[in-house]
């Protein structure tokens, strides 16, 4: 049995859940999101509280169980609380520049990279973390892409450390060249 798909989603207070066939709707304070679940999944809602079951034990049922389930409880989580991601921006002269719907980033390309922000997140430079780059939204999965997206730019190197980290992201670091002591060249 699926640990995951057996545990109830609670809904909290403010969130509306709609099932329409296949089809569940969550709309909460912070926007609204759909989604279509497979015909093999079954979704109840009962009182204040989604239930994901499945058929069967097909495997391919028993896959879909713990993911459907997990998407609904990421959805809740969502519309009532949001994602959040932290960017560290770690070099001299690298920088990140929101100006409404662009991010600029300037990683020591010989030119800046411009990114269009998606629509349903939200990019800004943290006011109190010099460097600090904050996207958030309500679907997990596009906030956690487009993160990834900024990373991929100038992922961290493990001997200066220079790049873009997740702030609570552990950068294995390497010693550089040092000079050889004895030994060398036999002539």
């Amino acid at each position: 049995m699926s640990r995951i798909g057996q545990q109830i989603i609670i809904i909290p207070s403010g969130v509306e859940v709609t099932l329409n066939g296949s089809q569940v709707k969550i709309k909460g304070p912070k926007g609204e999101l759909e989604m279509n679940v497979d015909p093999v999944i079954k979704v109840t809602k009962e009182d204040s509280n989604i239930k994901v079951k499945r058929r069967s034990d097909d495997p391919h049922m028993r896959s879909l169980h713990g993911l459907t389930r997990a998407l609904l409880a990421n959805m809740v989580k969502g519309v009532s609380e949001g994602f959040e991601k932290r960017l560290e921006i770690i070099g001299v002269g690298y920088r990140a520049q929101v100006s409404g719907k662009k991010l600029t980033l300037n990683l020591g390309f010989s030119h800046p990279i411009d990114l269009t922000i998606p629509g349903g997140l939200s990019v800004e430079m943290d006011q109190e973390a010099k460097n600090t780059l904050v996207i958030s939204g309500i679907d997990k999965q596009l906030v956690g892409q487009f993160a990834a997206n900024v990373r991929n730019f100038r992922p961290p190197e493990p001997y200066k450390g220079k790049g873009i980290r997740y702030v609570d992201e552990y950068v294995a670091r390497k010693a550089g060249k040092s000079a050889v002591s004895g030994g060398g060249s036999g002539a």
